[in-house]
Order: structure tokens, then sequence, then C-alpha cells
């Protein structure tokens, strides 16, 4: 079998929703990374727990896009489709390259799977689907059953196996070691022999096919990416947003606590943060989202780091509670994993369509700080600037991510702990008891944080406006605009502390490509080839979505045309427009898919705003 070297790829692998596509995808990945590849995933799954069997509305898929150079995003097409059942054919094929590898389980593609999605006749007999695509007709199910014939599981334990031998298949033909995943399952599955030798038995015959098999007469290996030294795991955005929390707590000496209730897709930080117990992390899964952001501001009162998470409908519950933090002025962290909406919407889709919402979305003039997570390995980083914001300048802080983030993954870097820098809450000690106001402040505007029970600090504290300095209830009409005044300035004044913003490729030139969140990728690529044919183009990722950055405005005034691509109708374009009434270019997409550096491409040079 010869071996070909290829500089990156795209696999995505697509099925049933109880075909194990997700783990699939997830054991890849991770031999994957262990060899030293750059990497990029997108998960995509049905919303329901167990969609209709065999239709396209219940296909799940996971796609990863890995190489020896730097990967921006999950792959604008893919290389390779592994399709377990018509419906995943149907649903993906769309996206598969011209001459591209179509792997298909030729057992799924049966007359009553067939019918499920208006196929008339098997697309696998097709010629014209023969002469497009690399057809690769494997009787996966069959297969693995003969594999599994001497264990007593089930007909259906062993079809449940057939994830395995596709993912040993895909293993051998892009040259992935499996021990990982070997040890994996005898993990999984420690103390049911059965089933980790099930498990294991199909993975290696999956691997035993491709090696016999000579419809797969080549091998393909990617070199490991040249990346900075150092300690790398894969990690999903979730993961790193969990992690960061845990680091803010650690570096600010407060402990951290996470109240939240289940919503797709930021429960896996309520999952991931329940196994800290070790580092003095609460975790709470409240009755309801008013429940559990009323119980992290009740901690912050306690002098916790009091965080809680959710998505758009249950940020939405939570706003007043917001607002009694902004009138009380603590410190609370609020984690919106945006989702497709309105209302339900599409959960397991992504979108950036909470911006206007976490601004404006309270009552009152009621402002708070926002930062926006831009990738999976960005997200430890953004979250511990969330946190030293939130404790050092006494205020609440929605750190934005989406469901692309929360559940895609990357090689992230770890840290080495003694590069962090420490958090310093300006928390009132017994000893400043004599001359302590409860709202006094700082030239930040920043009051001190008296924690409850220490003598001499005894103070009135709610939801009713306070007397400035004293924070009695006032009712006073003048004393009422000066303290929104000052809210409002304390917000204002967090923008001295961030860095110099920067601008990735030309300085100035024709075009300024301006995003936030998870577009980032997408412009990134997108950049780098229209810079590579010649066009001046340069690139603005904003971490700080309020207060904007200072030096904004002079950036925004280098360049001809300023354009803002995003997954909604425009609303970071409709907040920049009003704040420096300049003319700001948008490229919306609402489809609940990231963008495609193709499309910020063509975008680009469609509108002329490039020679």
């Amino acid at each position: 079998m010869k071996t070909k070297t290829l500089s990156r790829v795209a696999i995505r692998f697509a099925g049933d929703s109880g075909d194990g596509m997700q783990l699939t995808g997830a054991r890849f990945t991770q031999e994957t990374a262990r060899l030293g590849n750059d990497l990029a995933t997108k998960p995509d799954f049905p919303a329901e727990i167990r969609a209709p069997a065999g239709t396209i509305g219940g296909v799940s898929a996971f796609q990863i896009h890995f190489g020896d150079q730097e990967i921006f995003t999950a792959g604008d097409e893919v290389d390779v489709l592994v399709a377990m059942n018509p419906a995943a054919l149907k649903a993906n094929l769309k996206d598969l390259k011209q001459n591209g590898l179509l792997i298909c389980n030729r057992d799924a593609f049966h007359e009553k799977n067939l019918a499920k999605v208006q196929y008339t006749t098997n697309p696998l007999d097709d010629e014209s689907l023969k002469t497009k695509y690399r057809l690769v007709d494997v009787d996966i199910s069959t297969q693995t059953a003969r594999a599994l014939e001497g264990l007593s599981l089930s007909t259906s334990g062993k079809e449940k196996c057939k994830n395995f031998f596709a993912l040993g298949l895909a293993c051998h033909v892009f040259t992935r070691n499996v021990d990982d995943t070997i040890s994996w399952i005898e993990r999984k599955f420690a103390g049911k022999e059965e089933l980790i030798k099930a498990n294991v038995e199909a993975l290696r015959a999956g691997i035993a096919f491709a090696e016999a098999s000579e419809i797969l007469a080549e091998q393909f290996e990617v070199q490991s990416a040249d990346l900075p030294s150092g300690t790398y795991r894969n990690l999903t955005g979730n993961q790193g947003i969990a992690l960061g929390l845990i680091a803010a707590s650690e570096l600010s000496g407060r402990p951290l606590m996470y109240g939240s209730y289940p919503i797709t897709p930021a429960s896996d930080i309520l999952h991931e943060l329940s196994k800290y117990k070790n580092f003095g992390v609460r975790t709470f899964q409240a009755e309801d989202e008013i429940a559990a952001c009323c119980s992290a501001i009740g901690a912050a009162y306690g002098g916790a780091l009091g965080v809680t998470g959710s998505s758009g409908p249950g940020i939405a519950l939570k706003q007043e509670a917001i607002g009694l933090a902004v009138s009380t002025e603590l410190p609370l962290v609020i984690v919106d994993v945006q989702r497709a909406g309105p209302s339900t919407g599409m959960p397991t889709k992504t979108e950036q369509s909470d911006l206007l919402q976490v601004l404006f979305g309270r009552n009152g003039e009621c402002p708070v700080a926002v930062l926006a997570v831009s990738q999976p390995d960005d997200a430890f980083e953004t979250t511990l600037e969330a946190c030293r914001i939130a404790l050092e300048h006494m205020t609440p802080v929605f750190l934005l991510s989406d469901g692309h983030i929360g559940t895609g993954s990357q090689p992230w870097a770890v840290p080495n702990p003694e590069s962090l820098a420490k958090i310093s809450p300006p928390l009132v000690s017994e000893t400043q008891a004599e001359n302590f106001k409860p709202y006094a402040r700082n030239e930040q505007f920043v009051r001190g944080w008296a924690l409850p029970g220490t003598k001499g600090l005894e103070h009135r504290i709610g939801g009713i406006e306070k007397q400035d300095i004293t924070g009695n209830i006032s009712y006073d009409p003048e004393n009422h605009e000066r303290m929104v005044k000052l809210r409002a300035q304390k917000i204002a004044k967090i923008a001295e502390t961030f860095p110099a913003t920067r601008i990735v490729g030309d300085q100035e030139g024709d075009v300024l490509l301006l995003g936030w969140g998870s577009t980032r990728g997408a412009i990134e690529g997108a950049v780098k080839e229209l810079r590579a044919e010649g066009h001046r183009v340069g690139y603005v990722h904003l971490r700080y979505l309020n207060p904007l950055p200072n030096d904004l405005p002079e950036i925004l005034s280098r360049f001809k045309r300023v354009i803002v691509p995003e997954l909604n109708s425009g609303q970071l374009r409709f907040v920049l427009r009003a704040t420096y009434l300049k003319e700001i270019e948008g490229f919306s997409k609402v489809q609940g898919q990231p963008l495609k550096i193709r499309e910020v491409k063509e975008r680009v040079i469609s509108t002329g705003a490039v020679a």
C-alpha cells in the first residue's frame, strides 16, 4: 500500500444520531492531537434526544480539519466523508470535494432507509457517484458482526460497535495510532469485559479490513505542525472556560461558585466544573435560571467568585437578577454560550445573536462589561480576563461564547501557572472600618468589597437606588442621575486597562475586516488568502465589546472600507455605526452554521472593496 503525504485534510463522520459519530470523531481527534497536528473540529448534531432514525433530521456529524500548518477552521469542504446511512450521504454529499474519498456503509442502504430520504434507487450503484468521487463501498455492519461472532452480545449490541470499525478504517487510511483509543475503551467500560473486547475487536477489524482491501490502495500521512514548544492538550471551548474560571479563583484567592441550570450548549461547563471539587469549586444545579443567577450573586455578596452560565433563552430570564448585581456593584461573571434562536430555535446550532441582548436587555440604565471568546484555544485566556474585570472593577461581566466554540476543539498550549498575573479584588479589611463608606470609589470609580461578617463594615445593600457614598436608600432625583452616571463611568474606565488593539495583515489599506467571537478563523483564513493575492486587507478581532477599545476609532480611520462579518443580522455593525457615526458594511449569515473562509473572501471581492 502506497503512502502519500498531504499538507492538510478535512474528514466528516456522519450517520444516524445513534451511530456514535460524535464519539468516533472525538477519538479520531484525540489520536490526531497526539501526533502533533494543528486541528479544528465541528460537531453537528440534532437537538432531539432521539431524532427519527434514518431521516435527514436525525443525522449527526463530526468534522475535523487537521494539518502540518496553521488550521483556521474546521474546513469549508471535506476531503473525506464517512456516511453510515443514506440520510448521512444525502445531507452531507454537497460538502465533499470533487474526487474526494467517500466511504459508505452499504448495509444501511436498504429499501426502507432509501425511502426515508426519497432515494428511488440505490446511489451506491449510481455510476455518476462513482465517477465524481472515490467511492469505498463497505458492508460495515456485516464486517463488524463477523469480527464479533465469538461474543455473546446481541445482534443490536454488535451493531452498536460499527462506529469503532469505521474509526479503525479511517485511522489506518490516515496513519493514526489507536493505542490511546484502546486505553480509553478499557477505562470507559471498566468491569465490562465483553464490551471492552467487542469494541476493541471492531476497531482492529476496521484496521485489518483497510490493510487487506484492494479498494483502499493508498495511505495518507500528515506531518506534525510546527507549533511553539510546550505542553498541549486538545480542548473544547466549554472546557477552556471551566479551566479559566478555576484559574481565576486560584489567582484571586476567591472561592469559585458556579450556579447554573441545564441548557444546550452551555451544560458542559457545569459538568466540567463538577469534576474539580478538589480545588474548592462549588457547583449548583438550580431549579431554574433565575435561581441559578441569584445563587451566584449571593456567592459574590459572600466574597466568592460568583459565576452563572446559560444560553440565550436562559440569559433572558436572568436579566432582572443581573440588574441587581449592577445596582449592588458586585462582581458576577455571566457565561452566554449562544445558539440559534429565537425561542428554542435550533438549540444545537451556532449563532452570535445575543450581543444586543447582553448590552441592552435589562430595565433602566444598566451597563455591564462584555467580552467574547474567539475560538476554543482562546477560551481560557478570555475567561481569565472576564474574571479579572469582574473582580477588580466590581461589576457584572458577560462572557460570550457560542455553540461552535463551546463544542469545537483545538490544541491548547497549557500555560505556566507562574506566568499568570494575580487578580486583586478591592477587598476592604477590618482595619479600614473606621472610615468605611460602602459606595466611596477609587480613581477607577470602583467601590470596595466589604464581606459580610467583617466587624465595622456593616452596610445596607439591595436593588433600591442608593445614596452616593453612604449606600443608604435614596429617591433623590439628582442622586439617582449621579449614580447612573457613576456606574456608566466605571464601565467606560475599564477600557484604560486594555492592551493595544492588534491589527493582523496590512496596518492600513483598502479594507478592514472587523470580527468578534467565532468568526475569527474564517476571517483570518480569508485575509491570509486575500493578502497572498496582493490585496491590501487588514483584520481586527474584538475581544472587548463593552466598553470598546479606546484606540478603535483611529484604527477604523486608516481603511477606506470596514466590513463586519457576523452570524446575526448585523448587531455589532449596529453598535459601531451608532457609536462612531461611521459607515460600516455588514456581512451576515444566519443559518446556524459557522462562516467559511470562502464566504468571507467572496464577500470582500464581490463588493469591489479590493482592486
